[in-house]
């Protein structure tokens, strides 16, 4: 993940990251030294300050902005595109339960939208499926793929 470029680019000291998502320093340093999972919605809260897409901070590309992207992650948008991308693939949830070692029930939960999806899933399945987080997320509208994910190794 890119949290700790993107907080230097704008001149932001963890602290002030921290202050602004709710959050001590020291829970924000753990998520930027990645000894954490970001949750989703304080990442999507962390990208709306720096002015850069959820896909940019990831690392799955390196346009820092989608246009007419939106603000707020769209929980039933999401849960839809999720159940259909699977769908499309002809993937159970029992299959992609195995394939990102997660409970079906879970995947059930993001696919219904009675849970938001976690930050460590969503990046699994975007490699998964190599398609951008931010569409999946409903954030954009464009269902951009994404060829070789750029993603660094995560500790979680």
């Amino acid at each position: 993940m890119r949290l700790k470029d993107i907080r230097e680019e704008n001149e932001l000291k963890q602290f002030t990251v921290g202050k602004l998502l709710g959050v001590s320093r020291g829970t924000y340093s753990l998520w930027e030294l990645e000894k954490d999972p970001i949750p989703i919605k304080r990442l999507n809260d962390f990208c709306n300050i720096c002015n850069c897409s959820i896909d940019y901070a990831l690392g799955f590309t390196n346009i820092r902005n989608y246009k007419h992207s939106r603000y707020d992650i769209n929980i039933n948008l999401s849960s839809t595109r999720l159940k259909t991308l699977r769908k499309e693939r002809k993937h159970t949830q029992d299959y992609l339960a195995k394939k990102l070692s997660i409970n079906r029930s879970l995947i059930s939960k993001y696919e219904s939208g009675n849970t938001i999806i976690s930050t460590t899933f969503l990046i699994e399945y975007a490699k998964l499926y190599h398609i951008s987080s931010d569409y999946l997320l409903g954030k954009i509208d464009e269902k951009i793929i994404i060829k070789e994910p750029n993603i660094l190794t995560s500790s979680y």
